[in-house]
């Protein structure tokens, strides 16, 4: 088993630019990719559906940017809070160069026994959550000539599980948005892709998970552990910054997952 790499450090690869990421709040990959782009050099602005974990982690943020990390809570299935947050994010931010779609929701259960509430669930969360962000944004960012989004899939969305089916479509769903919104908004300068992780270990994950399933899954990885959520989050930091400008429409594996 490898261990994992110290947190690099920052190279300013996002100096000057704004960033809005989703479902930030806590310890998993939208707060540790909130954290690298405040050490890559970006203001950041986060939201979440958690209000006290939301704030907690604006003030951890703040502690790192160096200045105050503005906030704003927001339930990815209600639109009109999603138009607010998006109103909040070019008001508090004055632009959004980038915009990370991380909010996405899981859970187990075999389809034959999956009641509809359970599929629609994570489906209004996962995918027409992204959706619904993507587009309260894209006008902005077409309307600058500029910017990027980056969603957070899954390699569940080509790869099977049992008992993921909602979320492992739900996710092929969000790999299928990326590359078809990238087709339409390349020629205006704005840029679409999404990170594929396999599995990133953190408190909440453990926590919805069934008994022994991690260590299943994290016995398929090549380097034999599970990733620490900045080493996602630094693939995001690549896909939204200028090292990547000629990067539309993929989805990148953050995987070293064998069959």
């Amino acid at each position: 088993m490898t261990t994992a790499p110290p947190l690099p450090e920052g190279r300013q690869l996002l100096a000057g630019k704004t960033v809005l990421v989703t479902a930030a709040a806590g310890t998993g990959i939208g707060y540790a990719t909130a954290k690298r782009c405040a050490e890559e050099g970006a203001r950041v602005m986060i939201s979440d559906r958690h209000e006290r974990r939301l704030a907690e982690s604006a003030e951890a943020l703040a502690a790192v940017a160096g200045e105050p990390v503005a906030s704003a809570p927001c339930d990815v299935t209600d639109q009109g809070q999603v138009e607010a947050l998006a109103a909040a994010a070019v008001r508090e931010l004055g632009h959004v160069d980038v915009l990370v779609n991380n909010a996405g929701l899981g859970g187990y259960a075999p389809v034959a026994e999956m009641t509809d509430a359970q599929w629609h669930g994570v489906m209004d969360v996962t995918l027409h959550g992204t959706f619904r962000m993507t587009r309260a944004l894209l006008p902005h960012m077409t309307g600058r000539g500029q910017g990027a989004i980056v969603n957070n899939a899954s390699v569940l969305g080509w790869r099977a599980q049992e008992g993921q089916a909602h979320y492992a479509a739900a996710k092929a769903g969000v790999m299928a948005l990326t590359r078809c919104a990238a087709m339409e908004v390349a020629k205006q300068g704005v840029r679409i892709n999404a990170v594929a992780p396999s599995i990133a270990m953190h408190e909440f994950l453990a926590k919805v998970t069934p008994d022994g399933l991690l260590d299943e899954l994290t016995a398929r990885e090549a380097m034999g552990r599970a990733a620490e959520p900045f080493e996602v989050a630094n693939v995001i930091v690549f896909l939204a910054s200028d090292l990547a400008s000629y990067l539309t429409g993929e989805v990148l594996s953050v995987s070293s997952q064998h069959p």
